[in-house]
């Protein structure tokens, strides 16, 4: 399904998905301000080098959606399903953003940056995290499993949880405050 229409370097401003229903159309270049289209259907919508700043997605439906380029700084986005996008157009980073039980399950995500997040529950699992950067970011029960994090800097993070057996891992950056996460699950107590 093509979008209906085209949309080059626009501004939008304080949208609200329950007044302000979204076209589907091909958004490019474009920015997005204080909107809110939680809950709302963006199925696929497409979003090339756009700039969302503090807009609420939260559990919006995006099946099939692009997001290429796509920067989200400040944003609330509570278990948006970014494994449903369309695979080959999820190109994103994140900075002081809440992605609370997200999923990014079996994404290719090389290089993305997940900077000063809330990463609480979010499904890694079979995602490809080469370079990923995790810096200041809250990984509290964050799931990694055969997920690609070679090379990925995890500087700063809190609440690390991950078995190095089940995920690639050669090269990452981790605090040695946060090597413990890495013990728990073979059970191993380490001493002070």
């Amino acid at each position: 399904m093509s979008p209906v229409e085209s949309c080059w370097n626009e501004n939008f401003s304080g949208l609200d998905s329950r007044n302000d229903k979204l076209p589907s159309a091909e958004y490019e270049n474009c920015t997005f301000t204080h909107c809110d289209f939680s809950e709302s259907d963006l199925s696929r919508v497409q979003f090339i080098d756009c700039t969302f700043e503090q807009c609420n997605l939260s559990l919006a439906e995006v099946f099939g959606t692009i997001f290429r380029n796509a920067v989200f700084t400040d944003c609330k986005l509570l278990g948006l399903r970014f494994d449903q996008c369309d695979a080959y157009g999820v190109a994103v980073s994140f900075l002081r953003c809440n992605l609370e039980n997200a999923s990014f399950t079996g994404l290719k995500l090389k290089k993305t940056i997940f900077r000063e997040c809330k990463l609480q529950g979010v499904d890694f699992t079979n995602a490809n995290l080469t370079e990923a950067v995790f810096e200041s970011s809250h990984l509290l029960n964050a799931v990694f499993s055969n997920a690609v994090l070679e090379n990925a800097d995890f500087s700063r993070v809190i609440h690390l949880s991950l078995n190095p057996a089940m995920n690639k891992m050669k090269g990452a950056k981790i605090p040695l405050s946060e090597l413990p996460g890495l013990l728990r699950e073979f059970q191993i107590v380490p001493l002070d």
